[in-house]
């Protein structure tokens, strides 16, 4: 019995048929791991431009809403700007709980009057759990003082012009991963911004109420969550 104890162990040093099967064992945990973090990247990147349409929709919408009339500039109304953000929650928000985990910030920057193009954030609407405020200014920055250079990164600042106005939003979003650590990203939020011009002539007072009596629900800034007349 010990005798043939060695023999065995040389046939068994010999022997190769297990060569492949060891090899592909060793390296399984790093393909795994690099095809866990392609699948990351790749939902990554469909989330980024998910988000960025939507800025870039919802930027488009705002410019365009209002009530038409042959007789006057057209009006905008609360009710408007919540069906706006109810139209980007079915457009691709819901697929991503955009107002989960996000915030998104409507902004009107137009031309203070009586000036001489004094850039100001006339009023900003938002909706979303996420508790950010806007990188680029506060409804009434530059209404009285006149170093306000309008919304943008620095040097990119987009402007209005007299009696104009320009929609600008922004979208903050918390990434959800779907794999998680240590496949994802150190930093999971996603900003982008959009910006559009009013497309029509457009009463600039105010946004309106249809009913007084009856208010629509006003997408105010300083209120987070509480956003089911955005949802539905």
């Amino acid at each position: 019995m010990m005798l043939a104890l060695p023999r065995m162990l040389r046939r068994l040093a010999r022997h190769s048929s297990g060569v492949a099967m060891t090899e592909f064992a060793l390296v399984f945990p790093f393909l795994l791991g690099l095809g866990l973090m392609g699948m990351e990247t790749a939902n990554r990147v469909l989330v980024q431009m998910k988000v960025s349409q939507l800025a870039s929709q919802i930027a488009d919408n705002a410019a365009r809403i209002g009530e038409q009339s042959m007789l006057e500039d057209r009006k905008i109304y609360e009710g408007d700007i919540n069906d706006l953000f109810y139209g980007a929650h079915l457009q691709g928000g819901q697929s991503i709980d955009l107002y989960e985990h996000g915030r998104v910030i409507l902004s009107s920057l137009e031309v203070v009057p009586g000036t001489d193009g004094q850039q100001y954030i006339h009023w900003q609407r938002c909706v979303g759990n996420k508790e950010v405020n806007s990188s680029y200014g506060v409804e009434g920055d530059g209404r009285n003082t006149d170093d306000f250079p309008g919304m943008g990164p620095a040097g990119e600042e987009v402007i209005a012009f007299d009696d104009e106005a320009v929609m600008f939003v922004e979208i903050s979003y918390d990434y959800q991963s779907l794999i998680g650590a240590p496949f994802t990203f150190n930093d999971g939020t996603i900003h982008v911004i959009a910006s559009y011009p009013v497309r029509a002539d457009r009463d600039l007072t105010q946004i309106y109420q249809h009913d007084q009596s009856n208010p629509d629900p006003m997408a105010e800034c300083s209120a987070y969550g509480g956003i089911n007349y955005a949802t539905g």
